[in-house]
């Protein structure tokens, strides 16, 4: 049964899934299910519609790391360190249950011989230069999308004839 939306099967969606995680159509089609995988998998990346799913799910991934990634440099350039200073007021650090603090913004602990605590947290300045620099580049693909659409429009003619 086809999907309404794509067009493909579920096999060709899951060879599709497949692909793009390994990027060997071998592979790809072994894992889907195809019983001559060589010969499937080369075939199917000759159709126009695998390669556009194969296409859509790279983009989808790409979207969802960028994604992700910006939410972590947010969590360390915004986050709290209140756990990790908790932690280290502790009288047995090692006995509590480490899973119960929040210590994303932790680099490194250390403890030293003397029996002090050393914590090294991530640099929130770094942090916040690279969300810069995610918002100067979705700034920039929104410029150069709003210059095209207004070179769009001066080669289009104003008004158009009604004969």
């Amino acid at each position: 049964m086809k999907d309404k939306k794509t067009g493909l099967t579920p096999r060709e969606k899951r060879f599709c899934c497949c692909y793009a995680g390994s990027g060997n159509a071998r592979e790809a089609a072994a894992c889907a299910g195809y019983p001559d995988p060589v010969n499937s998998g080369s075939m199917l990346l000759l159709r126009d519609d695998i390669n556009n799913e194969i296409n859509r799910i790279y983009e989808a991934r790409a979207k969802s790391y960028r994604q992700r990634a910006k939410a972590g440099y947010e969590r360390l350039a915004f986050g709290s360190i209140c756990d990790a200073v908790r932690l280290m007021f502790e009288d047995d650090p090692l006995e509590k249950d480490l899973s119960k603090y929040d210590l994303f913004n932790v680099a490194e602990i250390k403890r030293p011989k003397d029996g002090a605590m050393e914590i090294k947290f991530f640099d929130r300045i770094k942090a916040l230069e690279k969300l810069e620099c995610a918002d100067d580049e979705q700034e920039n693909k929104l410029s150069r999308f709003y210059a095209a659409l207004v070179e769009g429009s001066k080669n289009t003619p104003a008004e158009v004839d009604d004969q």
